[in-house]
């Protein structure tokens, strides 16, 4: 048999190169969804199989819904999986409109990541408190208006704070300085994502690996819905108890049919202590 001539041979060849070009760019273009950062042509051959295994569950129209496996039919159409913890739930359809979707979005992010601080922040001074003794959260801040001021764990070389003036404007001037350069960009760039690190700013290398990125988006957004929750819950343990969320804790532990939301909410006087 003769062999086919080389002409023949080399356009099959480019015919191959051209499918195989054509099913990565397919490949990346479905990828390039809001939670889940854009591939460049170079990484996207070794790459685009492992987001789909990975970032898929939590991602676009095979993603984890609210229902689960009843999921069809529950889910609102403008609800695509984009986003980073969308499982399809929106009964009020606050979703609907996609500025609004994506303002919320940018809000519900910066207040989880503010609860998530605001949670650690509420538990650390029942386990340091002033000078290393146990205090609750609501009556830290009021340790400035002593005589000795407040000294941050314990140590006076370390913060000591006696001006809640001076407190209140380094407050201002730092967090509206990190604020602006959040929204309107800085030294570091132009054009960077509001919400995400990454491009110029990325200090920790979070957004080197674009599938364990797109994973990492969603570990933050479902913990920052917890830490909210976790506040709004240290407000009322606050308001009915008069105790810390650590100390409420501790008195549920040692007498879990006692002590607990029902009798507490049932048995208190509503003021703090």
């Amino acid at each position: 048999m003769m062999a086919a001539p080389r002409s023949y041979r080399n356009r099959q060849v480019d015919k191959g190169r051209k499918t195989l070009t054509s099913t990565t760019t397919t490949r990346t273009m479905a990828l390039s969804v809001r939670g889940l950062p854009k591939l460049s042509s170079t990484k996207a051959s070794k790459a685009s199989t492992r987001v789909v295994t990975r970032a898929s569950m939590w991602y676009g129209p095979d993603r984890a819904k609210w229902l689960g496996p009843y999921s069809d039919n529950a889910c609102p159409s403008y609800l695509k999986g984009e986003y980073p913890g969308d499982y399809g739930w929106d009964s009020a359809g606050l979703s609907a409109d996609p500025e609004t979707f994506a303002a919320y979005r940018e809000a519900e992010l910066i207040h989880a990541r503010w609860a998530m601080l605001g949670a650690l922040g509420c538990v650390g001074p029942e386990l340091t408190g002033d000078g290393m003794a146990p205090n609750p959260w609501f009556k830290q801040g009021a340790l400035i208006f002593s005589e000795g001021g407040l000294d941050y764990l314990g140590n006076p070389s370390l913060v000591h704070a006696q001006s809640i003036i001076a407190i209140l404007a380094c407050q201002v001037v730092l967090m509206g300085l990190a604020e602006a350069y959040r929204v309107n960009g800085g030294p570091a760039g132009e054009g960077l994502d509001k919400l995400h690190p990454g491009e110029s700013f990325d200090p920790l290398g979070l957004a080197d690996d674009p599938d364990t990125f797109a994973e990492l988006k969603v570990k933050e957004i479902k913990n920052g819905r917890l830490a909210m929750f976790s506040m709004f819950g240290f407000y009322v343990q606050a308001i009915v108890t008069g105790k810390g969320p650590v100390q409420n804790w501790q008195e549920h532990i040692a007498d879990p049919s006692g002590v607990n939301g029902f009798t507490e909410i049932l048995a208190t006087k509503f003021t703090p202590n």
